[in-house]
């Protein structure tokens, strides 16, 4: 008989070899504690947080907390059904008005995470006979989302847009076509352009979706996401977007101006059969959204965060992702893996938590430590960062 997990044998050997060198499983980390969005007590140890995606620190908001302790005492702690059938409540219509007012948008759709809002929307509008344009780096999300589908799937190569112009040529006039990208690359932290790609998504017909999980109420005027700060919003016909990241809760959605998107409620799998945020989450994330359009100074300062971040790492001599600075998150590279690991584990030995990713979820094979920087870590905060990232990168030799 065929031993159905014979497939995972090289992974599961490579995480033994990894814990014989005596490095700590990278997934054993427990948060015991939560103090603030930057600080928690993990494995019994304070923690300084780095690796959250907590980019606008809304976990411990008063308002986004109240709202939600609100809705938990007026309507109990969960939905028991779909959207589609009673698992809509006043939280649910209030979340998807206030991402319309975020967006300026016609329309909004919420689902149970960001993952079912790629997945659903993705697999939904692309059909048999289409085609799916999207860069090679994209989310897990967004490759589930085309799998799920009968779309043809065509890649093209990372940020590259004389690439993309080169794919959609080759394809038959006709045929309906969607280019998916990302605002912000949630390995390397870079930024799409954009302005280049949707210009030449539109010249050859096609209809654009863009994934501003990593970029949502941090960057754009007024938090929108990359497409607003180099403006062309207007042209983008789908938002996906995630309340895990900036909004601090759990849940997904797409918003979208096409006059039929509606439709969408009746025909997309993930949002008919599946059961419904609860209310207290759908309250939270509506007060938090709010607040995000007026947190113009916390950008700021999360800017600032970032800026001394990247600086200060480059200067200590780590290889860096990005040349400069182009969003929150920071990604360090590593040698390789086992080095990788050795350096997370004494961040996390020394009170520093930050993520671990390595091949397949990262580009290019590269092993790299993701800083996920929030607007609630101080000055001294971001220093102190810097002097435990000194002192576990000489003693892993890492830097010398």
């Amino acid at each position: 008989m065929t031993d159905l997990f014979s497939k995972f044998d090289p992974l599961i050997q490579q995480r033994e070899n990894l814990l014989a060198t005596g490095v700590r499983d990278p997934f054993s980390l427990v948060m015991d504690e939560v103090k603030s969005p930057t600080v928690a007590v993990c494995n019994g140890r304070e923690t300084i947080l780095l690796g959250t995606y907590n980019y606008m620190g809304m976990t411990f908001d008063p308002d986004v907390i109240a709202a939600g302790k609100k809705a938990f005492d007026e309507f109990g702690a969960g939905t028991t059904g779909s959207r589609v059938l009673n698992g809509t409540f006043r939280d649910h219509r209030d979340v998807e008005e206030a991402l319309k007012e975020f967006y300026a948008m016609d329309h909004a759709m919420v689902f149970s995470t960001g993952y079912q809002a790629n997945l659903g929307i993705i697999s939904t509008i692309a059909g048999k006979g289409d085609f799916i344009i999207l860069d090679i780096d994209s989310h897990a999300s967004i490759y589930d989302g085309c799998k799920m589908g009968d779309a043809e799937v065509v890649a093209f190569r990372h940020n590259d847009v004389e690439a993309l112009e080169k794919r959609l040529k080759r394809l038959p006039p006709e045929a309906g076509k969607l280019v998916v990208l990302e605002g912000v690359y949630s390995m390397l932290g870079d930024v799409a352009p954009l302005k280049e790609m949707i210009r030449v998504s539109k010249e050859a017909g096609a209809m654009v979706l863009v994934d501003e999980a990593h970029s949502m109420g941090f960057i754009g005027e007024h938090g929108r996401g990359v497409a607003e700060e180099q403006g062309v919003i207007d042209d983008v016909d789908f938002i996906i977007g995630t309340f895990s990241k900036s909004v601090g809760t759990v849940g997904g959605f797409c918003v979208s101006n096409h006059p039929k998107f509606e439709v969408m409620r009746l025909v997309c799998r993930p949002y008919v059969f599946t059961a419904a945020l609860p209310p207290s989450v759908m309250a939270s994330s509506a007060t938090s959204i709010r607040k995000l359009m007026h947190g113009s100074n916390k950008r700021a300062h999360l800017w600032e965060n970032s800026k001394t971040l990247h600086k200060g790492l480059r200067d200590l001599g780590f290889k860096l992702g990005t040349e400069t600075p182009q969003s929150a998150i920071i990604a360090v590279i590593m040698p390789d893996l086992e080095r990788g690991a050795m350096m997370w584990a004494t961040l996390l030995e020394n009170g520093l938590y930050v993520n671990l990713a390595r091949p397949p979820a990262t580009p290019a094979g590269m092993t790299l430590l993701r800083c996920s920087l929030c607007a609630e870590h101080t000055a001294e905060q971001v220093s102190d960062i810097l002097k435990r990232f000194e002192i576990a990168g000489r003693a892993t030799g890492i830097i010398s």
